[in-house]
């Protein structure tokens, strides 16, 4: 009668042991840094060229968005179409371009935007802002025409932010990307139209 084998894994080669030497942690150290540098050589021109982050802060698109959302925001489309009407972007404030803004496009390059009676108007007809809470009113009277390249933009809490009616006109070269995805908060994530 043959007695039952016992199989020696040392014998096979297949245990593995800690190398607990010094080039072992040179090794590990090696490794780590390696996954750091990739990691960065990826991630830092998505985020530079691609998409970027941004946390809403105020109420001046309310009840669009809201203090402490967390958006993503394309910044390649506008490479290779142009901004449209309507469109919720992020930018770049033109009396301090290291502030970032969020608002919508109303008047677009070439176009007039009047407000008049708490009403907008774009070449002459009175724009549809359903986004909006129903009886809102868009205060201060204007009347602008839009060169090239240039942009009127209002909040959706009209009253409560600091737009075009103010500052004046949006140029292109500010113009950072289109509001994309919410990812926060996470009852409302998604990627938005």
């Amino acid at each position: 009668m043959e007695e039952p084998q016992v199989r020696d894994e040392a014998a096979t080669g297949s245990t593995l042991e800690r190398d607990t030497d010094e080039t072992g942690v040179k090794s590990d150290i090696w490794g780590f840094l390696k996954v750091v540098f990739i990691s960065f050589l990826i991630v830092l021109p998505i985020r530079a060229f691609i998409v970027q982050p941004f946390i809403v802060r105020g109420p001046s698109m309310e009840p669009t968005y809201h203090e402490n959302e967390y958006l993503i925001v394309n910044e390649v489309g506008y490479s290779f179409s142009d901004p449209k009407q309507f469109e919720v972007i992020v930018f770049r404030f033109p009396n301090k371009p290291s502030q970032f803004f969020i608002k919508r496009i109303i008047g677009l390059p070439g176009q007039e935007v009047i407000i008049r009676q708490g009403k907008v108007f774009v070449d002459g007809k009175e724009i549809d802002e359903s986004y909006l809470p129903e009886g809102t009113l868009t205060a201060q009277d204007t009347i602008m025409k839009l060169d090239a390249e240039e942009y009127f933009v209002l909040g959706d809490n009209r009253a409560q932010s600091s737009d075009s009616r103010l500052w004046g006109v949006l140029p292109r070269n500010h113009i950072v990307g289109k509001v994309w995805i919410r990812v926060y908060p996470f009852d409302k994530a998604g990627i938005l139209q």
